[in-house]
């Protein structure tokens, strides 16, 4: 049986949009490089786990803070197990800004709106095509940006998974995502347990003004 062909057109549609929309899902180690490969040593390296706009970055540093991600609900969170808390990122972690999910073809857009969720309202990010490169295999577009003070960095964005791969500063410093796995993430893995307590900075400096240690900055 034939299908008639505004249905055809629909089913279509319907197919094409479901692989378009299919969120992306995958882990791997995050590592800082310096320009000539090594390992940079202050570089703290981690894990990042991805599940369509949702992005955790665990960096491997004795405090156990990790960074949780919602590019679509425009949140960032810095969380801290230990002490059961956690905050609003804010500017504390350039990674909240952009190892997050952007489209190839329009990266600062998404940048654009982290930067906003981080505080940083000044000024507007600047990208420009640089061309394709391969990265262990994998097709990328590599992309020149600038963000709103000047910074000027270099991304190589996974054309297939839609986030960034590479990124590396002008003084060649670089943080790069090595032993991809293309798997389905636990959704767990990007909650804050309910226990967990938000913890507020202005709150905090708010009480220490009224207390005997606060003293007025000279003006």
């Amino acid at each position: 049986m034939k299908l008639a062909r505004p249905v055809l057109a629909l089913l279509c549609g319907v197919i094409l949009f479901g692989t378009a929309a299919r969120a992306q899902e995958f882990s791997a180690d995050l590592v800082d490089l310096n320009a000539d490969g090594s390992r940079h040593a202050l570089g703290e390296g981690g894990r990042l786990f991805v599940s369509g706009a949702k992005v955790r970055i665990d960096r491997a540093d004795a405090s156990g803070t990790r960074f949780l991600v919602d590019a679509d609900k425009g949140t960032a969170y810095a969380v801290a197990p230990m002490q059961r808390l956690y905050m609003d990122a804010k500017q504390s972690s350039l990674l909240t800004e952009l190892m997050v999910p952007v489209d190839p073809a329009d990266p600062c857009a998404r940048w654009q709106a982290m930067a906003t969720v981080a505080g940083d309202t000044k000024g507007q990010w600047s990208c420009k095509p640089a061309g394709t490169e391969d990265l262990d295999g994998r097709p990328t577009v590599k992309v020149a940006m600038t963000s709103p003070q000047g910074v000027q960095r270099t991304g190589w964005i996974d054309t297939k998974l839609k986030f960034p791969l590479k990124l590396e500063t002008t003084d060649g410093e670089i943080i790069e995502l090595r032993n991809i796995v293309e798997a389905p993430q636990p959704a767990r893995l990007f909650e804050i347990a309910g226990s967990f307590r938000k913890y507020d900075p202005a709150q905090l400096i708010a009480r220490i003004k009224q207390s005997d240690v606060w003293v007025e900055p000279v003006k």
